[in-house]
């Protein structure tokens, strides 16, 4: 069974906006951190923002801070990404990480695309 599955990716403008989310069916995932990564062929696989359980912590990448901004609704079993002032830079495979409890699941992935 799937523990996690990303969606809301998609191909914008330079300067444009996305929200990608993130959802898990059980109730594991209420108690699970979350992270976003990403991934384009150019470079590995990098971390790009965190959310603690409980919403309470949260961590970006320097290259993100400013214009991404991490959530979580837990009644919803979902965690956000929203990204503002997207860059051609942010072009890539955008992953949901949920670990805890000795799991880490991953998602399949979203494509994201700016265009300059």
């Amino acid at each position: 069974q799937a523990q996690v599955m990303e969606s809301g990716g998609g191909l914008v403008q330079a300067g444009g906006s996305l929200r990608l989310s993130c959802t898990a069916p059980g109730p594991s995932f209420q108690s699970y951190a979350v992270g976003w990564f990403r991934q384009s062929p150019e470079k590995e696989r990098e971390f790009v923002a965190s959310i603690s359980w409980d919403g309470a912590n949260t961590e970006y990448a320097d290259s993100v801070k400013g214009r991404f901004t991490i959530s979580r609704d837990n009644n919803k079993n979902t965690a956000s990404l929203q990204m503002n002032g997207l860059k051609p830079e942010d072009t890539a495979v955008y992953y949901c990480r949920s670990r805890g409890s000795g799991n880490d699941y991953w998602g399949q992935g979203t494509q994201v695309t700016v265009s300059s």
